[in-house]
């Protein structure tokens, strides 16, 4: 796969700064494992930054923790009215891009995957897209 997104919609994704910092913080408590978590939101705009745990094996994926992700669909995000409205993880040594696993494993078509680049572990990065049925479409993150 090419690093240039495949044509789609290209929506914004208004990624605050406070979470910017939390996605950042999480991938590098976790490198050289790849973090993982969700954002939760009201009417497609993110509220909040969930950590989970990423109990994939080795270091070249990520897998939620089916319990977390039901605690949170089911429970608490309920309860707060609110959704997924993204899924992050990190690339501890890889640009912000999608894998062909990534692809394979994008089993929410209307959340925005957002990546998180510690390829330079000073200058860490993040870029969100889209994945459905295995395109990928880049997603602007307005600061």
């Amino acid at each position: 796969m090419s690093e240039s997104a495949a044509p789609g919609i290209d929506t914004a994704f208004p990624l605050s700064p406070e979470m910017r910092a939390a996605i950042i913080a999480h991938a590098r408590r976790e490198a050289p494992r790849e973090c993982c978590g969700i954002i939760a939101g009201r009417d497609g705009a993110p509220v909040r930054v969930y950590p989970t745990t990423n109990i994939a094996e080795g270091n070249r994926f990520y897998e939620i923790d089916p319990k977390e992700l039901a605690d949170l669909e089911f429970r608490e995000l309920p309860n707060e009215n609110a959704e997924i409205v993204a899924i992050y993880h990190s690339h501890p040594a890889s640009p912000a891009y999608p894998s062909r696993t990534d692809v394979e494993l994008a089993f929410w078509p209307e959340a925005v995957y957002l990546i998180c680049s510690l390829e330079d572990p000073d200058k860490p990065y993040i870029r969100g897209f889209t994945i459905r049925d295995g395109q990928i479409a880049e997603v602007t993150l307005p600061a």
